[in-house]
């Protein structure tokens, strides 16, 4: 990366890089840090947080199936995991939300290879807590390749055991970066989902996962793309 000298010109740096999406996500990390950012260090403190709690513990585990779940979409409508898996192999991605770089990075890296994924079979789905209208932005930066559903009050995270509550002192740092949770979810728990990322197949099984409490990694795409062909070849 050049010496951007914001965090904005650094996700957009970050965007364009040539690089696998860990890679990414760690040079925007890298570059909180080298601006003096205190989300970096407030990051770290709520990651080590998570660790000890040991988050994602209880996430089924491979072969299981995933739990189902009915969750508004856009434009309001329910949508089910059983509707999804009916259209085939469904990979299902956790994020904090629409404000969040780390996420945002993810999923427009996911949505550059939505031609590699549609061939498959398989198609892209979001979970954040964010109301429906605080998703139209998330939606144009995956150029619509994703479809985006709303977790109210983190309920469906709760479920997965994924679901932290971010703490004083980093509610106090995203207040003053114009980050409001409470605003964004239309109640002022101030809790978040722990990302993860998961492929089942028709049957809702579990057949790839990513569980990691450090939020700032996430499963590459070549790997969910290792997935879809591995279980699309044994059929």
């Amino acid at each position: 990366m050049t010496r951007a000298s914001t965090l904005a010109e650094a996700f957009a740096e970050v965007c364009a890089m040539q690089a696998p999406l860990n890679a990414r996500l760690a040079a925007y990390a890298d570059k909180l840090r080298e601006l003096n950012f205190p989300f970096a260090e407030a990051y770290d403190d709520l990651v080590a947080r998570l660790f000890s709690g040991e988050v994602g513990n209880m996430v089924p585990e491979l072969g299981a199936a995933l739990p189902q779940f009915v969750l508004p979409d856009r434009s309001g409508l329910l949508v089910s995991l059983e509707e999804l898996t009916k259209q085939g192999p469904v990979i299902l991605s956790l994020n904090r939300g629409h404000w969040c770089p780390f996420c945002r990075i993810t999923l427009r890296t996911i949505a550059e290879h939505n031609d590699e994924i549609a061939k498959t079979g398989a198609q892209v789905v979001s979970i954040i807590p964010d109301r429906q209208q605080f998703t139209d932005d998330l939606r144009r930066t995956t150029q619509h390749n994703i479809r985006i559903l709303t977790d109210v009050d983190c309920g469906y995270a709760l479920s997965l055991g994924l679901v932290v509550w971010v703490g004083e002192h980093l509610k106090t740092l995203m207040k003053g970066r114009g980050y409001h949770l409470d605003t964004y979810h239309g109640n002022d728990g101030w809790f978040l989902p722990a990302p993860a990322t998961f492929v089942v197949d028709g049957d809702a099984r579990i057949i790839g996962r990513f569980v990691d409490p450090d939020f700032r990694k996430r499963m590459e795409v070549d790997d969910i793309l290792s997935i879809l062909t591995r279980f699309r070849s044994d059929r």
